[in-house]
């Protein structure tokens, strides 16, 4: 095993870690109590363990834990501020875009990710749904996390 020293900033938190250098992102996330990034897949297919590095979506079980070095990670949990959920999440409960749950942090952050990328731009449907083509559910037809996403678009004061 050959070990090498990490700093990195999780839901705005400094942390100086030691990681294996073969050890993957979602592992060391969960290791530090995220629940919320799930293995799915393990190959990066499913986006089940979608999380922001630096504001962009990435499959957390294939990305190396030493690449995050020197970055800031976002993650489902870290969305909710003083109690309250942020703008996305608060719209994927009022769609009901949420089936069993296991794939819907990962869907969450990549909406995050898409919502601040084209806040007060207009966006079709099929924009939305071509740049959550990283994103597998098993439960549901996808509209309702379509119609979360146009949710916040319209939403002038995203979180």
């Amino acid at each position: 095993m050959i070990m090498t020293e990490i700093s990195l900033k999780i839901n705005g938190k400094r942390l100086n870690l030691t990681v294996d250098v073969r050890q993957s992102l979602s592992s060391i996330l969960r290791d530090k109590g995220y629940m919320s990034v799930k293995e799915g897949c393990g190959v990066g297919e499913c986006g089940a363990c979608t999380v922001l590095v630096d504001g962009q979506p990435l499959n957390a079980c294939i990305y190396l834990a030493t690449w995050v070095n020197g970055c800031e990670i976002r993650t489902a949990e870290g969305e909710i501020k003083d109690n309250q959920l942020s703008d996305v999440q608060q719209a994927y409960l009022e769609e009901g875009a949420v089936q069993c749950g296991f794939c819907t942090p990962g869907f969450v952050m990549t909406s995050t990710a898409f919502v601040e990328k084209h806040q007060g731009e207009s966006v079709s449907r099929n924009q939305i749904r071509k740049e959550h083509a990283g994103n597998l559910c098993r439960c549901t037809g996808y509209d309702s996390i379509v119609g979360a996403v146009e949710k916040c678009m319209n939403h002038k004061d995203h979180k």
